[in-house]
């Protein structure tokens, strides 16, 4: 009996450090999502309820964002670790703030979202008609700020299209009643917003940037440079579980989305399942993303963005690739294709 209790109290004493190690494993993140709870962010929300997260040693908190801005000036002030967020708003960011150092680590919207939005009844149809009519959007909207370079790549004058800012919410609303002629946004969130104000879908005509030469990648994973060079074994597993969502939420948005409203009640889930698809369609699987897996970039691509980012929003000393972009915590890309 003396000998089991002696063997009882060293197991326990050997089982306790142990116990320690695996706890002290466990890495804490704050992610910040760039806007509301919404089917496109449903990777990052379904990594976290399918347990894809704590399998990698990670207990994420996630939390909605007021802007792609906003979030990246949470993740470089250290107040989250990670966040998503448009790479073009992470190189104003770096240009704007030297030394503040915050990378993308995994690209999500391979074709960005950026797109005009007019009403049929307004006679716009091609670029040449925005001459003359009112653009509004709020002034942190991605596709608002670049503007100026779909302007120039079309052969228009940006100044001779008269801009108006509005808070988000009175985007669309301001649209449908005639406030302003032309609003831009992403593409998966003004159409849906004005078909949910009673515009049917053949009665909207859009434009996306991308059909017009203005190649920019979208909203991608990005990470504090501290917390990459402190943790890079957690920035690998959150990525390689965000991949492995991004499979399951492809082949289940349905399911995607209930997890959504785990966190929002208040959504549309039939709203957020098309909002999803749409996403899915347009900026994720695209040709590049089915043929080559999904998260990675095209260097010349993305180099090539950057040159007509810099040029349409006047940055000095725009940053090289690699100064806003790492592929180094990607799974293999057999791990990242998309189904």
């Amino acid at each position: 009996m003396r000998i089991t209790a002696i063997s009882t109290t060293l197991l326990a004493g050997l089982a306790t450090p142990f116990l320690c190690g695996t706890a002290l494993a466990q890495t804490d993140i704050k992610f910040t999502l760039d806007w509301k709870y919404q089917g496109p962010t449903s990777a990052i929300i379904a990594a976290n309820d399918l347990g894809y997260f704590a399998e990698e040693g990670l207990t994420v908190t996630i939390d909605s964002g007021n802007g792609s801005a906003g979030a990246v000036t949470r993740v470089a002030s250290g107040a989250y670790q990670m966040g998503f967020a448009d790479i073009n708003a992470l190189v104003e960011f770096n240009v704007a703030n030297p030394g503040q150092s915050v990378k993308a680590v995994m690209m999500v919207y391979d074709a960005a979202p950026f797109g005009l939005y007019t009403l049929k009844s307004s006679g716009i149809e091609k670029p040449e008609d925005l001459v003359g009519h009112t653009l509004g959007a709020p002034v942190f909207d991605a596709s608002y700020k670049l503007f100026p370079a779909f302007a120039a790549e079309v052969g228009i004058d940006e100044a001779a299209v008269p801009r108006v800012n509005m808070d988000p919410p009175l985007r669309e609303a301001m649209l449908v009643r005639g406030d302003v002629d032309v609003i831009s946004g992403h593409y998966f969130s003004s159409m849906l917003d004005l078909m949910s104000k009673g515009v049917a879908e053949e009665d909207i005509t859009y434009m996306l940037y991308k059909d017009f030469g203005m190649d920019f990648y979208g909203n991608a994973v990005i990470a504090s440079g501290e917390f990459i060079e402190s943790n890079p074994e957690a920035v690998t597993g959150f990525v390689r579980a965000v991949a492995k969502a991004m499979q399951f939420i492809i082949e289940n948005p349905e399911e995607a989305v209930e997890m959504v409203a785990e966190l929002d009640p208040l959504i549309d889930k039939e709203l957020e399942v098309r909002r999803l698809g749409m996403a899915i369609d347009i900026n994720i699987a695209t040709p590049y993303t089915r043929e080559n897996g999904f998260g990675d970039v095209d260097p010349d691509r993305l180099a090539n963005s950057i040159r007509q980012l810099a040029t349409a929003l006047d940055l000095a000393n725009p940053p090289s690739p690699d100064e806003v972009w790492t592929s180094e915590f990607l799974p293999p890309a057999d791990q990242r294709q998309l189904p």
